[in-house]
């Protein structure tokens, strides 16, 4: 790795020196520029001074949904918004909204990529200096600053309960998997906040990565583009709760061996209520079955299910093909409005 630097980034360097400012370093990772401090900075300025991030805490009681009787009457009421909301608009035309369709996505596509960097900034340096082990498990990876940003990646699970509204209001049908996911997502990170679990960084960053691409797919869909990785949602989706389970996994070991079976090897404690700990790893579990059983649902098949379409169509029934194939996918994705056009 040095010798590719002293090959091609120093006579860069050399030749323009105002370069230098940019090289990367541990603690700015991003061009050498804090992205922290610009954030920081920049909401300090938008709320003229009433949120700064360098000075946050998270109190339950005196911040929005930091109790348990608050996050239970919210996710509640999405409930009984959105399945009143289908009864009441049964049989009235639905909405179109595209234009806040396509807002609501690319915000969450902008906010998910803000958090993500801003996250990978406090923790690349930890990790290196501390090891992986540190950053899962130590107390002292539970910093001010990834505080701030699970606060804030939780307050979002909120904003994404629009999600489901906009399928209510354009009458599209509502899988267990979506309405499921959403209400306990919100119930997971606030158990994690209030808990105290340093591994919380694992689900939260994959989480955000996966909904950059799952939210700009979206707003794409939403436009009338169809992309070729639609599928590849999905697979993000199933690698992403594999992961999420092989560190939780670990950190519930470590956990119950330390407090149950302290003859059993392990490394230590790991940091977080054992609450928390038992009721993340439930959640997060109950997320890779479900998700495992859509996609063999959805995408295994649908194979299978064209295949028996197309020789009951050989007998004479051709008119049925595209009716069974086109309701296949109705209940689990965006429906792309026409006229479409086809992106490579």
């Amino acid at each position: 790795m040095k010798d590719v630097f002293q090959q091609y980034a120093a006579p860069l360097l050399e030749e323009y020196p105002v370069l230098q400012e940019f090289v990367p370093t541990l603690d700015r990772p991003f061009f050498n520029i804090s992205l922290w401090e610009n954030f920081n900075w920049i909401a300090t300025k938008i709320t003229n001074g009433r949120f700064i991030l360098d000075k946050f805490e998270f109190i339950p009681g005196k911040l929005p949904l930091s109790t348990l009787p608050e996050v239970l009457a919210a996710i509640t009421t999405y409930y009984v918004v959105i399945f009143g909301g289908r009864s009441v608009l049964r049989g009235n035309k639905p909405f179109k909204l595209n234009f806040l369709f396509q807002l609501h996505n690319i915000f969450l596509t902008t906010a998910s990529l803000t958090l993500l960097f801003l996250m990978a900034e406090q923790l690349i340096p930890m990790i290196a200096r501390n090891g992986l082990y540190y950053a899962i498990c130590n107390i002292g990876a539970w910093t001010q600053p990834m505080v701030t940003l699970y606060y804030m990646n939780y307050l979002i699970k909120f904003v994404e309960f629009i999600d489901t509204l906009f399928l209510v209001l354009k009458h599209k049908n509502l899988t267990f998997l979506h309405t499921y996911h959403h209400g306990a997502t919100a119930l997971l990170c606030y158990t994690q906040l209030v808990g105290e679990t340093s591994i919380s960084w694992v689900v939260i960053s994959l989480n955000l990565g996966v909904h950059v691409v799952m939210y700009f797919y979206t707003f794409w869909s939403a436009r009338g583009i169809r992309v070729w990785w639609k599928e590849w949602v999905t697979r993000f989706q199933i690698m992403q709760f594999i992961l999420d389970i092989g560190f939780i996994y670990f950190a519930v070991y470590q956990k119950a061996a330390h407090l149950f079976f302290p003859s059993m090897p392990h490394c230590g404690d790991c940091v977080g209520s054992t609450a928390a700990t038992f009721s993340g790893c439930a959640i997060i579990s109950s997320y890779l079955i479900l998700f495992i059983s859509f996609y063999i649902e959805v995408y295994r098949n649908k194979g299978t299910k064209k295949s028996r379409v197309i020789k009951r169509a050989r007998g004479g029934v051709a008119a049925k093909v595209n009716e069974y194939v086109n309701v296949d996918l109705t209940n689990v994705s965006t429906p792309s409005p026409s006229p479409v056009r086809r992106r490579k």
